[in-house]
């Protein structure tokens, strides 16, 4: 299926602009995210910023660090934490690949977009960049 216009639950909630700008992108990854109930719904309506945030590998999982999530303001009791660390959802081939490149050959994982598939899932657009300066 077409992803696009064309796909109702297709959705961009969240898009790093100046990542292209400030690091040479090689090659990309898609991985899923584990999210709050009142994370899922603020990000909905595109209360979202990963410009400041970044992925890394720590003790054998992928986590995504310094995002914020705003508030969803419906959710008065069971609300979320703004800027906790997220897991990021990779197979362990991947997971060992991503740690290969991190660690060794000096690159980094740099969020480009956060959206919903198809699928209605949340979803992170990562790329494998190294700095331009």
């Amino acid at each position: 299926m077409a992803q696009g216009k064309s796909d109702p639950n297709y959705k961009i909630a969240a898009e790093n602009k100046r990542a292209r700008f400030d690091y040479a992108i090689d090659d990309y990854i898609e991985c899923g995210m584990i999210l709050e109930g009142s994370e899922v719904k603020s990000l909905r309506v595109n209360s979202a910023n990963i410009a400041e945030s970044y992925a890394a590998v720590e003790d054998g999982e992928l986590w995504l660090v310094n995002s914020y999530i705003a508030p969803y303001e419906q959710a008065k009791t069971f609300g979320h934490e703004e800027r906790r660390r997220r897991k990021l959802l990779v197979s362990k081939k991947e997971l060992s690949a991503l740690w290969h490149d991190t660690q060794r050959t000096g690159m980094t994982l740099v969020p480009l977009v956060l959206y919903f598939n198809h699928h209605g899932l949340a979803q992170m657009k990562n790329g494998f960049a190294k700095g331009m300066k």
